[in-house]
């Protein structure tokens, strides 16, 4: 292949939009692909159809020198690339834990009949193992070049709201490639991030696409185990965010990933720990990995206990009683509220009886077309006007920072349930708050 100047990332979402700028930052001429055309017009007038901290900034120069563009021509694609990203998603299938891969599949057959120069396919998204081999032949089979269109499977690794920093200084590269060409030409790509030191890693194609869900799984793992100590600590009267602490100090524990409280969800964990057990049972070691069932499990299980909490929190029951919900998004710095955690117990309590209002800083937009039922405020001084408890449940630093004696001049009553451990529990009960939280006495 030719020295690598041109590259397209096929599929715009949270995904491909990130890697498009970025690449584009690394100093390539960049052309995003997707069959929508709306995105793709919006993305190339400079706005993002989601929230990411600093992702704009990012896109506007490169959109205004013209080494970024958006298309939807699959064709135009082909002629342009000497490397194509697919960052095309994969759900999880509806009424199964198993992977959607049919999107990326579509992405695959646009593309590759227009493959007529050697270049180099790279997959990004998240898939079950197995099917970077199995696309490899369908590339193959579909290009006019043949197997000259190879593939390599580059896994990501971002975090929502810290996308660009995870994206430009990753803490590693997953490569697996089946060619030195394939291999060469991928350190060429990443040339200035190999040059800053961040480790490059070369595998098989099978051990690349188990890097992600393996991390997840563990990731997920770990989150659920402090979540069942919380479990333990609200039986045994302890505090679980003491526990917590103790346990970072070791150095084969640390404390990343150990705060207890609603548990995770978002677009990833909760598919991907899923898919994984679909994916082991069709390669007939499901027993290796049930235990992901509990995690799975687990993490549910906090999502009722703070209802549970909320009610209490109420006198018992929510008829009569206003319920504000501070957080609507999954985590901080996203307006994602795929299986938010918060969504999921404000629309529990509204089940119950209760009048539940939502406000989040970047979420609320999302989160009323998805739960139009739901009545949402502008600022968390609105979601608490007469409320009788409030319900902390998405960790902003807002919302961390918020005066608990002035928001308490709005409230019918100060209760407040700390869903995410981490409010100051002393300062809100000084401003005369009965605080509680999820693991705590």
């Amino acid at each position: 292949m030719a020295p690598v100047s041109r590259i397209t990332v096929i599929g715009t979402g949270y995904l491909g939009a990130t890697h498009a700028a970025c690449m584009a930052e690394l100093g390539y001429e960049v052309l995003g692909v997707d069959v929508d055309p709306d995105k793709a017009a919006m993305l190339q007038a400079g706005t993002l159809p989601f929230y990411e901290p600093g992702l704009e900034d990012l896109l506007a120069p490169h959109l205004a020198s013209g080494r970024l563009r958006f298309t939807t021509s699959a064709e135009e694609a082909a002629a342009f690339g000497e490397v194509h990203f697919l960052c095309v998603g994969t759900p999880q299938r509806k009424g199964e834990f198993a992977a959607d891969t049919s999107y990326l599949d579509a992405a695959v057959d646009a593309l590759a009949p227009h493959l007529d120069r050697p270049c180099l396919v790279v997959g990004k998204s998240t898939v079950p193992v197995g099917t970077a081999a199995r696309l490899a032949t369908r590339i193959a089979e579909r290009a006019p070049v043949g197997d000259a269109a190879e593939l390599a499977w580059n896994p990501e690794f971002l975090r929502e709201g810290h996308a660009i920093g995870d994206t430009l200084h990753p803490d590693r590269l997953v490569v697996g490639v089946r060619s030195e060409t394939a291999e060469a030409t991928l350190r060429e790509v990443y040339a200035p991030l190999i040059a800053e030191g961040v480790p490059f890693l070369v595998t098989d194609f099978a051990t690349s696409e188990l890097v992600k869900v393996s991390a997840n799984a563990f990731l997920s793992t770990k989150i659920s185990f402090i979540n069942a100590m919380a479990e333990v600590c609200e039986a045994a009267g302890a505090d679980v965010t003491q526990l917590s602490q103790a346990l970072s100090y070791d150095p084969r524990i640390g404390g990343q990933f150990l705060n207890a409280g609603l548990g995770f969800g978002g677009g990833c964990l909760p598919k991907d720990i899923r898919a994984f057990m679909a994916r082991a049972g069709e390669l007939g070691v499901d027993q290796a990995l049930t235990f992901l069932r509990e995690v799975d499990a687990i993490n549910m299980r906090r999502r009722f206990k703070m209802v549970d909490l909320a009610r209490d929190a109420c006198g018992g029951g929510f008829l009569g009683r206003r319920v504000a919900v501070l957080g609507a998004a999954f985590k901080p710095e996203s307006d994602d509220i795929r299986d938010s955690p918060a969504l999921n117990v404000a629309a529990q309590v509204q089940l119950q009886g209760g009048d539940v209002t939502v406000y989040d800083p970047k979420a609320v937009d999302n989160a009323r077309k998805m739960y139009p039922g739901l009545a949402y405020a502008d600022s968390a001084f609105g979601a608490a006007a007469g409320a009788h408890v409030v319900l902390h449940l998405t960790e902003w630093r807002e919302f961390r920072e918020i005066d608990p004696a002035a928001l308490g001049e709005v409230v019918a009553e100060r209760r407040v349930v700390d869903g995410r451990n981490a409010l100051d529990a002393d300062r809100w009960r000084a401003a005369g708050w009965t605080y509680r939280a999820l693991g705590r006495p």
